[in-house]
């Protein structure tokens, strides 16, 4: 089966976790016999190499810059389109919530979330409003629509009619081989000025939907002298900002370090020195960090909503995200309570082991030859 992989979207180092989606699957899916698979990316990428395009499949370079977002939807309305014709492709599969509305190959769309209708403080400016329009004529052009998890295929049927028969879930997975050494926790400390204290990690971008304001609320209300520091690691957004403010008004401006992206070494060195991991996302399709920390064997605080707990299972504690009460309560019990923490850690490493990146591609494979084969 030919497919040609839509990767218009990525630009490496500014997508997140579907970058991580992109990377991790298709070495997976490359493996495959019975796939013949082309990597369709933006001159970006291209440029940018490191990836498994051009390296572990073919690749086709569309000739747009993503970052552009009227380049990437000319991209993937106009050249993918074409350049699939011109592969002969039998299938377009594309990676990120939205497709080309036309095309002779059958098309099948990963949706991610619903952002734009459940979060829609999640994309600012034109990508919000563009969001809103591609992705449900994605869904209904599709044969097949695949998600992350149960949750997201329900908000389907809910908020865009889709049939659940349509929807094929495919979980993600976290990488349990760590391919770089961790930055050493007293030079991590020492460089980035965390001091002895103990760390509270939230791995995520400065969104309003990440609910960041409320864990900088939580942070607040545990007494100074058990205080623990807060690190935020993550790309930046206008809303960052907004959050700086929030801190200074709480009096906690030196108990919170804000980080933009930081190197994979020193990502694995916060892992590895953090107590906790909180991620209280109000609305999410999967939840990736939480299955990362919870294969790192951290405990785990995080939304008793949307797609956190079928990710999280009994392996994490779930707590109310509006409530800033729950969120310190649930970081003060994982702080205080040494049996319940190596408990949480046990049983995250447990609990991740069950999701796989083989598993993904495998059920993703088996979503392309249901909309092959549908009469």
């Amino acid at each position: 089966m030919k497919i040609a992989l839509n990767l218009v979207f990525l630009t490496p180092g500014e997508i997140g976790g579907m970058e991580t989606y992109a990377r991790e699957l298709i070495p997976r899916l490359a493996a495959r016999d019975d796939l013949d698979l082309t990597c369709l990316v933006n001159r970006d990428c291209a440029e940018a190499g490191g990836g498994p395009w051009g390296d572990l499949c073919a690749m086709e370079i569309v000739p747009v810059r993503a970052r552009n977002r009227l380049e990437w939807v000319r991209g993937e309305q106009q050249h993918v389109p074409r350049i699939a014709d011109r592969l002969g492709a039998d299938l377009i599969h594309s990676l990120a919530s939205t497709a080309p509305l036309w095309s002779r190959a059958v098309r099948v769309t990963t949706v991610h979330d619903l952002n734009f209708k459940l979060a829609p403080d999640a994309h600012f400016g034109l990508r919000g409003l563009g969001m809103g329009l591609l992705v449900p004529a994605a869904v209904r052009r599709s044969r097949r629509v695949i998600v992350d998890a149960a949750s997201t295929r329900d908000d389907l049927g809910t908020h865009l009619h889709t049939s659940p028969s349509k929807v094929d879930v495919v979980p993600l997975a976290a990488d349990r081989n760590i391919a770089v050494t961790p930055t050493p926790a007293a030079e991590l400390r020492k460089r980035l000025g965390l001091g002895e204290r103990a760390v509270v990690l939230s791995v995520s971008a400065k969104r309003p939907h990440k609910n960041l304001a409320r864990l900088l609320e939580a942070i607040a209300a545990i007494a100074q002298a058990q205080r623990p520091l807060l690190v935020l690691p993550g790309y930046a957004t206008p809303h960052e900002q907004e959050l700086r403010e929030r801190a200074r008004a709480l009096g906690i401006e030196s108990d919170v370090v804000f980080l933009g992206w930081i190197a994979a070494a020193d990502l694995e060195g916060l892992y590895a020195l953090a107590e906790v991991v909180v991620f209280c996302s109000l609305y999410e399709g999967f939840g990736l960090p939480v299955l990362e920390a919870m294969a790192r064997g951290i405990p785990v605080v995080t939304s008793d909503r949307s797609s956190l707990p079928e990710v999280a299972g009994d392996a994490a504690l779930l707590v109310d995200p509006e409530d800033p009460a729950a969120i310190r309560a649930g970081i003060e019990r994982v702080l205080g309570d040494g049996a319940l923490a190596q408990r949480l850690s046990e049983a995250g490493r447990l609990r991740a082991a069950t999701f796989s990146w083989e598993r993904t591609a495998e059920l993703t494979a088996a979503s392309y030859a249901r909309a092959i084969l549908r009469p």
